[in-house]
């Protein structure tokens, strides 16, 4: 069960014959000690900085699994080789409050008892930090079922817009209500490790009226991987303004669909 984890995941390679020996007896049975001491070491506007101290088990520690609050609940935002204690969180909004923990994975697949939590609130870090797009006027060329344009810009990581299945491209995009310097968008999927690690094709467009498009920043590939935040950003050119933002999807490695959960705009300091 270690080394089909493993394959799956690229650690190593897949091979008809498992590269780690069976344990003789009843096997590993025994989970790893929960991490200890978790604390944060770093904060940003939009990231959190984790570390902690190793666990240990019987056999070995494998890796580490970090996971997010949401009320009660926790979702994995990341996760850690065997021989690292720390970890940071990205892709997180401005002057939040968030909570984390930590838990231990071994070879057999057993996982330890979570670590205490730990919580912390992002920095304000100037205008530059003020996501602009945040519950302002959205469209889209499409959405499928519930996923309209809106759950792109309501602060919340676990909803999202999805465009019509197979019919790139797709466009989402946002009115800032003025035309104001942009320096960068950031897009965010659900951080739960459900949403495999994919790319999609993306360029920006701007306009002041909302008719008439130019292009802002060229089609390129972007990655979102669950275990680095489900977060890409992309970087504007210097001197960037524009009241109206857009967003044109023409490809996507996960799903036939432009996907976003987040469509986060931050003006220039």
């Amino acid at each position: 069960t270690g080394d089909g984890g493993r394959m799956l995941k690229g650690l190593i390679a897949v091979t008809a014959v498992r590269p780690t020996a069976p344990v003789a007896g009843s096997g590993d049975t025994v989970p790893p000690t929960a991490p200890g001491n978790l604390r944060v070491t770093a904060v940003s506007d939009m990231s959190v900085t984790l570390a902690w101290s190793a666990s240990t088990d019987n056999v070995g520690v494998t890796g580490y699994r970090i996971r997010r609050f949401a009320g009660v609940d926790a979702s994995p935002v990341g996760s850690a080789a065997a021989n690292v204690t720390t970890f940071t969180v990205m892709g997180l909004a401005a002057s939040m409050s968030y909570t984390f923990d930590v838990q231990a994975l071994d070879a057999a697949g057993s996982v330890s008892a979570p670590s205490s939590q730990v919580t912390t609130t992002t920095s304000v870090g100037g205008s530059s930090a003020v996501d602009v797009a945040l519950n302002r006027p959205t469209s889209a060329s499409s959405y499928t079922q519930s996923y309209a344009p809106g759950n792109a810009v309501d602060g919340n990581v676990n909803t999202y817009w999805e465009s019509a299945n197979s019919a790139f491209p797709q466009w989402l995009q946002v009115d800032l209500g003025s035309a104001i310097g942009v320096l960068r968008v950031v897009l965010t999927l659900p951080p739960a490790a459900a949403w495999a690690t994919r790319s999609q094709t993306v360029s920006v467009q701007g306009s002041a009226d909302g008719v008439s498009f130019g292009q802002l920043l060229g089609s390129a590939a972007y990655t979102f991987d669950p275990s680095s935040g489900n977060t890409a950003a992309l970087v504007l050119p210097a001197g960037t303004t524009t009241r109206h933002l857009r967003l044109v999807f023409t490809a996507n490695t996960g799903w036939p669909a432009g996907q976003v959960a987040e469509f986060r705009v931050f003006g220039a300091a």
